[in-house]
């Protein structure tokens, strides 16, 4: 069965445990994508990842491995949520999945997170194990956005990248442009 997964990214602390905003699961474009996906009959979920304010590798990889991965999963993350997958990739060289979107994808090259979930080598062979990664990338997204694209792109053969103007860190409540590209690969 064709199904998703998407993963949120990294908010702050204050953001995590205040009223004013929903679960990182919930926020923005990630509800969005999960109901356009369910209405074409892709089973998508977006697992709420535990305390990711203060991402722990081990706690995301539990989490994350609740979910069948099979060869027609489509993976989805943003922010951290694609580094997250770019590190499970790399360090599962047996699975094979389906296309893979990484969305302003952080990597933290400037190594500011202090719990290891970025400690790993990029496995540059791993877009062979795919149907494809496309990266997503505004030119006015933050400097360690740009630097974690960079050395995606420099570490990943057979990676595409599709960059945008003006869209931030696509924090939008749709993004049809990710939407369309994911079901054009059907």
């Amino acid at each position: 069965m064709k199904n998703a997964i998407i993963i949120h990214g990294m908010p702050d602390k204050e953001e995590y445990y205040s009223d004013k905003y929903p679960s990182a699961s919930n926020f923005q474009w990630l509800p969005w994508l999960q109901k356009q996906l369910l209405m074409r009959d892709i089973f998508a979920v977006t697992p709420e990842m535990p305390r990711p304010y203060e991402p722990e590798y081990k706690t995301w990889k539990r989490e994350f491995e609740r979910h069948e991965v099979t060869s027609e999963t489509v993976l989805v993350g943003h922010s951290c949520g694609g580094g997250f997958l770019v590190r499970w990739l790399s360090e599962h060289p047996d699975v094979k999945t389906g296309k893979v979107f990484l969305v302003a994808p952080w990597i933290d090259p400037d190594e500011n997170l202090k719990t290891g979930f970025f400690d790993f080598t990029i496995d540059p062979s791993l877009g062979s194990r795919t149907d494809g990664i496309v990266l997503y990338v505004s030119n006015d997204d933050d400097a360690d956005i740009q630097e974690s694209v960079k050395i995606l792109e420099e570490s990943i053969s057979d990676i595409s990248i599709r960059k945008f103007i003006d869209r931030g860190h696509f924090l939008t409540p749709t993004f049809t442009e990710l939407r369309d590209d994911i079901l054009n690969h059907e």
